[in-house]
């Protein structure tokens, strides 16, 4: 009988199914499920709680849309602050970057770090050993209030929190509060970019993040990506203390970026 793993795109009202060849890792931590399975389409998945959150087919499409648009916007960078990201996707984008002199990566579940490490090591591809990249195994909310020297960039690359379940790992990273203690770590120029789900099956995701962040930041957006694992589109929202988000290609080699991708993530998706 064949495999299959079934996972939401939308809480009980959306799915999607793929044909798994192998289930590669599973591990209950003191925080969450993590599973990472070798599918047919999708190479091998991670998933925490049951969730989707990156697969070798596409993550590069998610990490290049997060990371590399309010990078490209910003003018020689010097430090960079990452929320979460465990499997070590935005720290190996980060570390493209040559004038990026320090990178803060915390992340609460070492689990997450370890299993990533070993079973899907392309998507960190060394950057964990990068010196400039120094790891926090931490909370997440009191680290941002500590902080005394400001970041060019931060990304938050937590979870969701999912319709219809209780998202107590990271609805905390959802709060005027912490997006307040983000504004005060952020350099003036800078940027602060989230993930916000699929913005055609989840919209309410999105407009939740906005409208929060307007009560931390005078400058807000939005932007998205083609991921198909997440069910078609990935949402990403933004938010400075003025500064635009003009990001320019600078003739690096990416795989999912250029012109046209560039061009769709500012585009009205007409759904």
């Amino acid at each position: 009988m064949p495999d299959f793993l079934t996972f939401p795109i939308r809480g009980d009202k959306l799915s999607m199914r793929a044909s798994v060849r192998a289930r590669v890792h599973s591990r209950r931590t003191e925080f969450q499920q993590i599973d990472i399975v070798e599918t047919d389409i999708f190479g091998r998945a991670l998933l925490l709680d049951g969730h989707i959150q990156l697969t070798e087919f596409d993550e590069h499409a998610y990490h290049e849309s997060l990371v590399q648009i309010p990078l490209l916007s910003l003018d020689k960078p010097k430090r960079a602050l990452v929320i979460g990201g465990g499997d070590g996707g935005v720290v190996r984008e980060l570390t493209r970057n040559k004038s990026l002199e320090h990178i803060d990566l915390v992340e609460i579940d070492a689990g997450v770090v370890d299993a990533c490490r070993q079973h899907m090591p392309s998507v960190s591809d060394g950057a964990f050993d990068d010196p400039r990249v120094h790891l926090h195994i931490a909370d997440a909310f009191p680290f941002v209030k500590q902080v005394t020297e400001l970041y060019d960039l931060i990304v938050a690359d937590s979870t969701d929190t999912y319709e219809g379940e209780d998202g107590a790992l990271s609805e905390m990273l959802f709060t005027t509060e912490f997006y307040g203690d983000c504004a005060r770590a952020l350099s003036p120029q800078g940027f602060l970019v989230t993930q916000a789900d699929n913005l055609v099956f989840c919209p309410y995701s999105l407009e939740n993040i906005l409208g929060t962040f307007r009560e931390a930041f005078p400058k807000v957006g939005s932007y998205q990506a083609l991921v198909p694992s997440f069910g078609g589109f990935s949402g990403f929202a933004w938010a400075s203390h003025g500064a635009e988000l003009r990001p320019e290609l600078d003739g690096g080699a990416y795989r999912y970026l250029n012109e046209a991708t560039l061009k769709l993530a500012f585009q009205p998706l007409g759904f």
